[in-house]
């Protein structure tokens, strides 16, 4: 497994926090890599609950279908891929601090054939980016441009 995992403070309370972050749906906005994003199953976000996310790459539309694998209001939820191009678990935890929300997020990816060849020079890319929409959500939550 190949992963890594980013951290940083949101001034915003928890609750909001957690109710933005935790539905994929929202992640379009402060994501770079996705084109769209939508709910794919009915009810309320919960475990079991799936999303497409539509990424770009190379001019081509690549759908990825994500299943909720945890959900703990205002702690944390994970996903995992059940469709797509690379087999990925990810995690976002919250932890109240003082004055907002200590945001995390936990990366794994199985990587094999292709993408293990490739994953060296991708990992610090693909980093930078996540660093970036994190700076970018934290801006959106804080000026609620949402």
């Amino acid at each position: 497994m190949e992963g890594f995992e980013l951290t940083i403070v949101i001034n915003r309370p928890i609750e909001e926090a957690f109710g933005f972050l935790s539905n994929l749906e929202n992640d379009i906005k402060w994501r770079s890599e996705w084109v769209e994003t939508r709910k794919t199953s009915e009810g309320p976000i919960g475990v079991g609950s799936t999303f497409c996310l539509t990424g770009e790459f190379l001019g081509r539309q690549i759908p990825t279908v994500y299943e909720v694998i945890e959900y703990e209001p205002n702690r944390s939820a994970a996903w995992k891929t059940v469709s797509g191009p690379l087999p990925l678990t990810f995690q976002r935890t919250f932890e109240r601090v003082e004055g907002g929300t200590h945001f995390t997020i936990r990366y794994e990816a199985e990587v094999r054939g292709f993408f293990k060849l490739v994953m060296s020079l991708l990992a610090r890319t693909v980093k930078r980016q996540h660093q970036r929409d994190l700076r970018k959500v934290k801006e959106l939550m804080e000026t609620r441009a949402l």
